[in-house]
């Protein structure tokens, strides 16, 4: 019985785990698309209000027109006109207390994470962690700030230690560059690792011919 029950673990788990990250991601899509939603309910006339709610309620409408909503927007960024509008509501949002902080921080974050150019998340590395003699996988995320690499001295680098199974929750952590060792395998290949607490190996890695 315990082999046929992890035999059947083996088959559901990995369909389970996807359709819960998918159905969280989809349903943040949603989240946005309602706040919208609920936001316009709240200034239009009442006669209006029925019709907006039947609208809400239809199964998928609001990912897809968040979705649609998110590659309009990136057409109208990638055109010169785009930019401009951009540069110009940068620029009002910035001058916003308060808001400006939140704003610059995160569009910062974003810009470094998604940039096709950026280092961050480009190197797993292995770092020793908790203690020295131990070692586990992390992401290289940048250097650390002015300020702190001068009160630190020798080269640091900045690095993301997620943790294991859910590879979305981590620390971050600031190491000297002379205690890492940097890893062939790809960022992709490294998750996959992670997440499935090393019993994956990565496909990279030389499978040893069969005698």
């Amino acid at each position: 019985m315990k082999k046929y029950f992890i035999a059947g673990m083996l088959v559901w788990a990995p369909l389970a785990i996807t359709i819960w990250v998918m159905t969280w991601g989809l349903s943040v899509l949603d989240g946005v698309f309602g706040s919208v939603m609920s936001a316009l309910m709240a200034i239009l006339p009442s006669a209006l209000k029925p019709a907006l709610q039947s609208f809400r309620d239809l199964p998928g409408v609001g990912i897809l027109i968040v979705l649609a909503i998110i590659l309009a927007t990136g057409v109208f960024a990638a055109n010169f006109a785009g930019q401009w509008w951009i540069k110009l509501w940068d620029r009002i949002i910035t001058h916003i207390p308060i808001v400006k902080s939140i704003y610059s921080s995160v569009k910062q974050v974003s810009g470094t994470l998604f940039s096709s150019n950026g280092n961050a998340f480009r190197k797993a590395v292995l770092i020793p962690y908790p203690r020295n003699g131990s070692w586990t996988i992390a992401f290289v995320t940048g250097t650390p700030a002015e300020e702190v690499a001068a009160k630190l001295g020798a080269e640091h680098v900045n690095v993301f230690l997620p943790t294991t199974p859910n590879p979305t929750s981590g620390f971050f952590m600031i190491v000297p560059r002379a205690d890492i060792i940097e890893l062939e395998m790809s960022v992709e290949e490294a998750l996959k690792h992670i997440v499935s607490m090393g019993s994956v190996p990565p496909l990279s890695q030389s499978v040893p011919s069969a005698k």
